[in-house]
């Protein structure tokens, strides 16, 4: 990616149009998962629709390198903290602080919101990402099985705000 293209992260704005980009986006950050995570990704439930009422329920961001979606991230709002979920890095611009940048975003939302943490669930099989959320401040507090798996299959972690 050409660097001299600043990265913004823009919060999703009501009247946002560009839903097919975003699922795009997703599907592509997620591909990598297909037949090593068991079971599938939810990503592949997603559709524009879906996509569209997720922004009305939570806040959405957006990093965009000039007109370009490169990432984006949904928070919800709960009692006591923000969950995080679809955090997705286009595949050619990770490694480059995206990810974080988006992160920032969201604990900087939470913060406003006078949340006190921000939680988020990642598959057991996917180590890089235990790695990069431990490398962000999150830690790990509880394993979960999905519906009918007798074995744990997610990962919960949480970082404290202050």
């Amino acid at each position: 990616m050409e660097r001299t293209i600043p990265l913004s992260i823009d919060r999703i704005p009501a009247d946002f149009g560009r839903w097919n980009e975003v699922l795009a986006l997703i599907m592509h950050a997620f591909a990598f998962m297909d037949g090593v995570i068991d079971p599938p990704s939810s990503a592949h439930l997603l559709t524009v629709d879906t996509l569209r009422d997720k922004a009305r329920r939570e806040t959405g961001f957006v990093a965009l390198y000039g007109d370009r979606i490169v990432g984006c991230v949904f928070a919800q709002e709960r009692a006591d903290d923000l969950y995080v979920g679809k955090l997705a890095v286009a595949p050619d611009c990770q490694g480059q602080g995206i990810g974080r940048r988006l992160m920032q975003s969201v604990e900087i939302l939470a913060l406003d919101l006078g949340k006190a943490a921000l939680e988020l669930q990642t598959r057991i099989e996917l180590t890089a990402n235990h790695a990069a959320f431990a490398r962000l401040g999150f830690q790990e507090t509880d394993r979960t099985a999905h519906e009918g798996y007798a074995r744990p299959t997610s990962i919960t972690m949480r970082k404290a705000l202050s």
